[in-house]
Formats: C-alpha cells, structure tokens, sequence
C-alpha cells in the first residue's frame, strides 16, 4: 500500500504494473473497496498497463488531513479527490474505470476535466446525480431499490450503519448481485475498509445531500453547480451494465447513449450483478484494455 497527499486527504492506494504503463485509474463504490479490482488489475498488468486503485474518502486507509473538514460523501467531492488524485501523483492522462461510487467520480472527470481522461469504462452508464430534480420520485418498484437510501436519511439509519454495518453491507452486496456466489473470506477481505472512523459520516452525508436534505461542503460547490447541468461527458466511453445489477436495472441505461458525444459503446454481461470488476473481471479488464490500446500514445 502506497500514501499520497491530497490538498484535504491522504490517500491510501495500491499501484501495480509496470511504470511506463499508461495508467489507469480504477474506483470502487459503496459499500465495497480496492479488493473489486484484483482480478482485473492483474489481466491489465499483464497487458503492459499501470494499475492505480485508491480507497476512496471513508474507506480504508485514507483520512482526511484536518478534522475540520466536512465529511462530505457529495459527487462533486468524490470527483474532486479523483483530479486531485491525478495531480498528486503527476498524472496527466489516465483510463478511468470504476462502478457506483467510484464510477460516479470517474464520471465527473470525464464530463469536467476531459483533457485529463483517455477512456471511461462506466458500470451501469451515466451515474452523474441530477440532484436539482432528486425530489421527484422515480417508479414504485424502483423506490423500493433504494429502501437503504431513505434508511440513511433518518438518525435510525445512522445508528444502523454504525452499529451494524458489515450486516447491511452484507445485504446489500447479496441484493445488488444475486448470482454472485461470493464466500465468507471475500467479504471479509472488503469489510476492514469500513473500520474507517469516517465511514460512516461521509456514507449518510453521501445520501443525504443527493436528496437535498444535507448541505454540501462550500468548497464543493462550483463542481456541483457544473454538474447540475447534466454535462455530457465527451471522452472514449465503454459502459458496462450487468443483468441483474439489483439497485440499477439493465434498462435504466438504454438511452444513455446520448449523454456521451465521443466513441460509445454499451456492453450488457448476463448474469452479472451491480460489481462488474469482481463478478466478471475478465469482461471488465477487456473494457479497460480496449481503451487503453486505443488511447493515443
């Protein structure tokens, strides 16, 4: 594990492949952590390319610098540690590639800073929140998919992910990718990154301030005023949407196609659930490849 300071973190993450490699930048969600990569990050590296997976805000190893700062779990936040990221370790150009979270982040590089991305491998499309509409309610089945969402809107909620959250981690990880067979030691390896004395505040903040029901760090807020257009993201694009992903549902990206105005391409993986990198990281490694091999050298 390696450390580098961010303007307001120190993050924690794992390089891999050889230096020379084109890198590429890959990003885990909620409620998972750099272990979803393993697989795929060793078929990237046997390709020629450098792997870099951090622990995202709250997870793992990463802290905060200040105790001052706001434990803010906002898309703009997420998307600006990830530029930070780039910045810090010197990076100008990178394949971007991550799922929930994670992918949301790589989203808002692609769509903000578009210079700084060679490709985008997006799990389930666009996943930039369109927070200033977030209060009109989408279909009853899909309320029902964000049952823990609305949980964590209230202090019962709170107290749950704090007192029980390998439980509800466990759940959701089982609900979102129901044919995923994974074992006891799997979830483990994953489950110490939730230790973090910051998990939990920055997870609550995360989806409370997507309904508008928390404030967002002020330092934030030219991000989030950009990504309130919808911006479409204009970068080389592969979006990965598995069949049984069970908080997002196969169609929700049907139409996503035209939100990306560079080369687009959507893959379905059958049988597949809301992890892509772990539950089919071949498929999700040829993605990352792809990109990689066409980005300009």
């Amino acid at each position: 594990m390696a450390r580098i300071q961010t303007p307001v973190l120190d993050i924690a993450y794992e390089a891999s492949g050889p230096a020379e490699g084109l890198p590429v930048l890959l990003l885990h969600g909620f409620p998972y952590d750099v272990r979803a990569f393993d697989a795929a990050a060793r078929i990237v590296n046997a390709a020629g390319f450098r792997t870099i997976v951090p622990w995202l805000r709250g997870y793992g190893g990463t802290r905060f610098l200040s105790a001052g700062t706001p434990r803010s779990g906002e898309q703009a936040a997420l998307g600006q540690d990830l530029k930070e990221l780039l910045d810090a370790l010197g990076i100008q150009k990178a394949v971007l590639g991550g799922y929930d979270w994670g992918g949301r982040a790589a989203c808002v590089v692609s769509a903000l800073w578009p210079e700084r991305v060679a490709g985008l491998v997006s799990c389930a499309g666009y996943t930039i929140q369109d927070i200033p509409n977030s209060r009109k309610p989408a279909d009853p089945e899909q309320e029902a998919r964000f049952w823990y969402q609305y949980y964590f809107n209230t202090e019962r909620g709170r107290n749950g992910l704090t007192e029980k959250r390998r439980e509800i981690a466990r759940l959701l990880w089982k609900m979102w990718s129901p044919t995923w067979a994974f074992d006891d030691a799997t979830f483990d390896r994953t489950a110490s990154s939730f230790d973090n004395e910051d998990f939990v505040d920055v997870a609550i903040h995360s989806y409370r301030h997507r309904y508008g029901n928390a404030a967002g760090d002020p330092r934030y807020a030219p991000v989030e005023a950009r990504l309130a257009a919808q911006p479409k993201i204009n970068v080389p694009t592969i979006n990965l949407h598995g069949t049984v992903n069970g908080i997002a549902p196969v169609r929700a990206s049907e139409s996503d196609a035209k939100r990306f105005t560079a080369s687009y391409q959507r893959r379905v993986l059958e049988n597949v659930g809301h992890n892509p990198p772990q539950e089919a990281p071949q498929a999700f490694a040829e993605a990352i490849l792809q990109l990689c091999q066409a980005a300009p050298a």
